[in-house]
C-alpha cells in the first residue's frame, strides 16, 4: 500500500536536533526547560532527539515523554556512532526551515533559541552561533585546553572560526543542505559551518554547569576532536614534518662537521653522548613524520571505504522500525529482513555519490 505523504516539512519552521548518549539523568530537566521555550515561539516545531546507541534508560524515557509531547521525534541509531555522527543523523532528517543543534547536558541554555531565531529572521542570516562568553562553570583545565584548541584551529582554519563556539547554533535550510552536500567523512561542524561563509550572527551566554549526569567528552575524545580538526582543515602538519626533517638534516650536518673535525684533530675516540643523542633525535623526528602521514593516509582510507556513518534503527516520524542505513554516499536499505524506513522528502533524499553526513 502506498505511504501517506509526509506533510511535516510543510509546517515545521524550527527543528531542534539533540544528540543523546546515556542522558537519562539530565533528560527530565532538558524536557522541562526546552518544551515551554519552544511552545512560546508560536511556530510549528519539532524536537529531533537522536539516541546514539544509549545503554541506559534514555530510549525508554524518550518514549515516555513522547506520549505527551507529539512534537518530540525520536531517532534511534543501531550503535553508538559518536556525537558528530548523531548530530549528522539529526541534520539529515530534520524538516525545519531553521535547525538548531543543542546538546542534552543543558550547559548551553535552550532559552537562547528564540533570540537566535529572531536574529536570523530579522537580519536574513543563515547561521547564528552560540558564543560562550563566560566559562566559569568549567574547570581550569577545561578552560585552558578549550582556549588552546580555539587558538590552534583559528590559526589553521582562519579567523572565520568564532572563538568559544561549540555545537550550539542555528542553521537555515540552505546552510543545512550545503553541509549535507559536502563529502567530508570525519566531520567537525564547528569548523565546517564557518567554512561555508554564509551570513552569520552571534548570541552570547554564560555556560552553565551540567545539572546531572557526567560529561561524554573525556580527555581522549577531546584529543581526537583536536586531531580531526587539524588534519581535516589544514595541511600544516605535513609542512611541520617537512620543517622537522630539514632541521634534523641541519643537526646531522653539524654532527658530521664535528666528527670530521675531531678526526682531523686526532680525537679518534668518539664520545657516545653525541651519537646517542643524534640517533634518538633522528628516530623521534622520523616517527613524528610517519605519524603525521599516517593520519592523512587514514583519512584517505576512510574516504575510499565510503562506509555509512550511522545506521538508523527507528524514526518515530515514520512510526515503525526499519533497517535504514545512512551516511556517506547517501542512505540505502540494509540487507536485513524488515521494512526499511524511507527518508523524508527534504532531509533524507540520498545524496550524490561521494557526499557525506558524518561525525567523529
Amino acid at each position: 500500500m502506498p505511504e501517506a505523504p509526509d506533510t511535516t516539512a510543510a509546517v515545521t519552521v524550527l527543528s531542534v536536533v539533540v544528540p543523546m548518549y546515556n542522558e537519562e539523568e539530565v533528560l527530565p530537566a532538558l524536557v522541562s526547560r526546552l518544551r515551554p521555550v519552544l511552545a512560546g515561539l508560536g511556530v510549528g516545531y519539532e524536537v529531533v532527539a537522536v539516541d546514539d546507541g544509549s545503554t541506559d534508560r534514555t530510549a525508554e524515557l524518550l518514549a515516555a515523554f513522547r506520549l505527551g509531547w507529539p512534537e518530540l521525534r525520536v531517532i534511534g541509531l543501531r550503535r553508538n556512532s559518536g556525537h558528530q555522527a548523531a548530530l549528522t543523523a539529526g541534520l539529515d532528517r530534520a524538516h525545519g526551515a531553521y535547525v538548531v543543534s543543542l546538546d542534552a547536558d543543558l550547559q548551553d541554555p535552550p532559552e537562547k533559541i528564540p533570540e537566535m531565531l529572531e536574529l536570523a529572521r530579522a537580519e536574513g542570516l543563515d547561521i547564528v552561533y552560540g558564543i560562550r562568553a563566560d566559562r566559569a562553570s568549567d574547570t581550569g583545565f577545561k578552560r585552558w585546553t578549550a582556549g588552546l584548541y580555539y587558538l590552534l584551529v583559528r590559526r589553521l582554519a582562519g579567523p572565520s572560526v568564532p572563538a568559544q563556539a561549540g555545537d550550539f547554533r542555528l542553521l537555515s535550510r540552505a546552510a543545512v543542505d550545503a553541509l549535507r552536500a559536502l563529502p567530508d567523512q570525519q566531520r567537525v561542524y564547528r569548523l565546517l559551518v564557518p567554512w561555508l561563509g554564509f551570513p552569520s550572527g552571534r548570541v552570547t551566554y554564560e555556560r552553565a554547569p551540567r545539572p546531572a549526569g557526567r560529561s561524554k567528552y573525556p580527555l581522549g575524545r577531546m584529543i581526537r576532536l583536536a586531531v580531526d580538526s587539524v588534519t581535516g582543515f589544514s595541511a600544516a602538519p605535513l609542512r611541520i614534518a617537512t620543517w622537522l626533517g630539514g632541521f634534523a638534516f641541519l643537526v646531522c650536518l653539524t654532527l658530521m662537521v664535528y666528527t670530521l673535525s675531531a678526526h682531523a684533530l686526532e680525537h679518534t675516540v668518539p664520545g657516545w653522548t653525541s651519537l646517542f643523542t643524534g640517533v634518538l633525535f633522528i628516530g623521534a623526528v622520523q616517527l613524528i613524520c610517519v605519524g603525521l602521514l599516517g593520519e592523512y593516509v587514514g583519512r584517505i582510507y576512510t574516504a575510499v571505504q565510503n562506509r555509512p556513518t550511522y545506521f538508523i534503527g527507528h524514526d518515530t516520524a515514520q512510526g515503525e522500525t526499519g533497517n535504514r542505513v545512512a551516511g556517506p554516499g547517501g542512505g540505502h536499505d540494509a540487507a536485513h529482513a524488515g521494512a526499511a524506513i524511507p527518508p523524508p522528502a527534504e532531509a533524507g533524499t540520498p545524496l550524490p555519490q561521494g557526499s557525506s553526513g558524518v561525525r567523529t
